[in-house]
């Protein structure tokens, strides 16, 4: 099992890395947003009057989140590509148990999420992010727990869908609303009070307040009443534990294609 996990792993890497647009489309994207909304908002946007934050730094973790949930879901969409192809067909008969399918793509997911993610980490410092060294293995932890539950979720809409037009429109319906209702774009204080209720059902906020919680040194940037950070990624590991028990559930079952 471990072999076939590992060529899974290696297999999606290598194709991700060489199909150059969805490499600019993860990247470039969310850094495309976080420069527009971060300067187009910056002077109207008040965050905390007690927190010397500016908007581009309180949008930097949900960027990065956003990083990870484009990463995700691109690295996923090989799911339905794989099974176009005839690849899937191959592995679901090979002699090797059928949760090798979710944990391959699960990891491999996650490795290229926190890899791109890694990358915009390069421009903290330009913001005034202090990003020190004692930083880096939380931040680390954090976004691989993130992309862990978010690549579990790609996998699970990429498995249900036979085209990658319906995966992207499932994406702009559930995932990208996901995203914003997060508190990446804006907190969840103020808010109107079923907006709040959406946004501390949702899993993803969990994991851009771990994310928001490591990068200002353990502190909160929004005031009080938000969970901590052991709590958030508490949650977040959940979300993405129940997402790859029930991808191998799905893959076991009928619902295999």
């Amino acid at each position: 099992m471990l072999l076939a996990t590992y060529s899974l792993w290696a297999r999606d890497i290598i194709r991700f890395y060489r199909q150059r647009s969805r490499v600019i489309g993860a990247l470039g994207t969310p850094v495309v947003f976080w420069l527009l909304l971060g300067s187009g908002l910056g002077s109207s946007f008040r965050i905390n009057a007690d927190a010397p934050v500016n908007y581009l730094q309180y949008f930097f973790p949900g960027t990065l989140a956003l990083i990870v949930l484009f990463t995700a879901i691109f690295s996923t969409i090989s799911v339905i590509e794989d099974r176009r192809e005839g690849f899937l067909q191959g592995v679901l008969v090979a002699p090797v148990p059928r949760a090798t399918i979710v944990v391959g793509k699960i990891l491999s997911g996650t490795t290229l999420a926190v890899l791109q993610a890694m990358l915009f980490l390069l421009l903290a410092p330009a913001t005034g992010i202090d990003l020190r060294a004692d930083l880096i293995l939380p931040l680390v932890v954090t976004l691989l727990t993130l992309a862990f539950a978010l690549t579990g979720l790609g996998f699970l809409v990429a498995w249900q869908l036979d085209s990658t037009q319906g995966f992207h429109a499932v994406m702009n319906l559930v995932l990208v609303p996901m995203w914003l209702l997060s508190g990446a774009v804006f907190p969840a204080e103020g808010a109107a009070w079923w907006i709040r209720a959406i946004m501390w059902a949702n899993p993803m906020t969990y994991g851009v307040t771990a994310l928001r919680v490591v990068l200002a040194g353990g502190t909160s940037v929004t005031g009080g009443g938000q969970p901590s950070l052991a709590m958030s990624l508490l949650v977040v590991l959940v979300f993405g534990c129940a997402t790859a028990a029930i991808g191998i559930v799905f893959v076991r079952s009928k619902r295999g294609r």
